[in-house]
């Protein structure tokens, strides 16, 4: 990826969804003028989710997310309707298109009541405005209990309200778009920040990773220095510079080295960390972590990364992490580990779940996956913690962030 690309889990995520040939791949389709999804006459032609990372005028950088329909049928068809349920877990904007003719049925009325308990912004789209009656729409604004500005209808075909249903799309993203920094906010414009980047066999050749691209644009826009090393010239870097830095950032794997190299009244923290704090999980996971000390022969931990790549033979998620947490605990745990979209929905057999940092997931999916771990009474923390934890260092880790540092007290 190229260091001027947004990244997927940047992109506001926009989902359409709707029942079989209702016309929501045709909504989407004249939404981005693009014939991003296939479309027939035949019912059910959207078998999976379909993801289109694109730029969408005038709001920018998007993920379009066609759906299966929700009212397909058999036991096939029935996990197509809860891959398109948990499409909703990373959407930040819902378009729900009924079929004009029809109005509402009993598995839009379902959708939508999950819609509104996820407080997902989100647009009721009437397509096929030719056949939709000022009664239809009516009647529909009054069984959904809809303000004047969360239904439109459209006509697919000839691309009538496409433009107003667009402007319409960009104004509810735009409202949910927070003010959030990686590291920008923890540092002044001429800060020096020195960021320590291991290179082994999983690193991606000829590139960073993505956490690492994307903060040393944080600190660019901060107007501060950035300095990157690897983790045997970390002391030899900080003897020359010349100046103290204001924070050293270091990939999780090397925390034990980089924090023996780093002076104490030198702050340090890892990628992890602060990628726990920017999808807005950080506290409840270094209050997880204190979950490891209370764990028993036989208990079973997830593991969980948000991206999916080939697994080397020394891998972070299923090599290293496993023996770190038996080193630290002395028991005999079990371990499962899933990757990319999925995440299971049960999670009441795991004592514990260690997730990576995120950077492939949108803070919406994030939050997701550590509410339902909440709802379960289930401890959830990051690989950075965890490390930091199993290490001795992690008070030191979270030093940058007062008031994580309190609960540590």
């Amino acid at each position: 990826m190229s260091m001027n690309q947004t990244p997927m889990s940047e992109r506001v995520h926009i989902g359409f969804f709707g029942k079989r040939n209702a016309g929501k791949s045709s909504v989407m389709n004249a939404v981005t003028g693009q014939d991003i999804a296939v479309v027939s006459e035949v019912r059910g032609t959207t078998t999976d989710p379909v993801y289109k990372s694109m730029e969408l005028l005038p709001l920018g950088p998007v993920v379009m997310m066609d759906t299966p329909g929700i009212d397909d049928e058999g036991e096939l068809g029935a996990l197509r309707v809860k891959k398109s349920y948990q499409v909703l877990n990373k959407t930040d904007t819902a378009v729900l298109v009924l079929d004009g003719r029809i109005g509402v049925s009993p598995e839009d009325a379902a959708l939508l009541e999950r819609i509104r308990r996820k407080n997902i912004p989100y647009m009721i789209v009437l397509n096929k405005k030719d056949l939709v009656t000022e009664e239809r729409e009516s009647r529909v604004r009054e069984e959904l209990e809809l303000s004047e500005d969360q239904i439109i209808s459209v006509s697919a075909a000839d691309g009538t309200g496409i433009a107003e249903l667009k402007e319409q799309i960009a104004r509810l993203a735009q409202a949910e778009e927070p003010e959030r920094y990686i590291v920008r906010d923890l540092i002044k414009p001429s800060d020096l920040v020195v960021l320590v980047v291991p290179i082994d066999k999983a690193a991606p050749k000829g590139r960073l990773i993505l956490p690492q691209q994307q903060t040393i644009r944080d600190i660019l826009e901060a107007d501060a220095a950035a300095v990157v090393v690897k983790e045997n010239e970390l002391r030899g870097t900080l003897e020359r510079l010349g100046e103290k830095p204001r924070l050293v950032i270091t990939d999780s794997q090397a925390f034990r080295k980089v924090s023996e190299d780093t002076p104490q009244d030198i702050l340090l923290t890892s990628f992890s960390i602060l990628f726990a704090r920017y999808k807005g999980n950080l506290e409840e996971a270094v209050r997880g972590v204190a979950a490891l000390d209370t764990l028993q022969d036989g208990d079973t931990i997830l593991i969980s990364e948000g991206c999916t790549h080939h697994r080397q033979c020394d891998d972070i998620g299923t090599v290293k992490i496993p023996r770190w947490i038996r080193e630290y605990t002395g028991k005999e745990i079990c371990f499962e580990t899933t990757s990319g979209t999925e995440f299971p929905d049960e999670l009441e057999k795991y004592r514990l779940v260690v997730h990576c940092g995120g950077c492939m997931l949108n803070e919406r999916e994030m939050r997701y996956r550590l509410a339902c771990a909440r709802d379960q009474g289930v401890p959830m923390t990051n690989y950075g913690i965890l490390i930091a934890h199993t290490q001795g260092i992690l008070k030191r880790s979270v030093q940058v962030f007062p008031d994580i540092a309190k609960i540590l007290e």
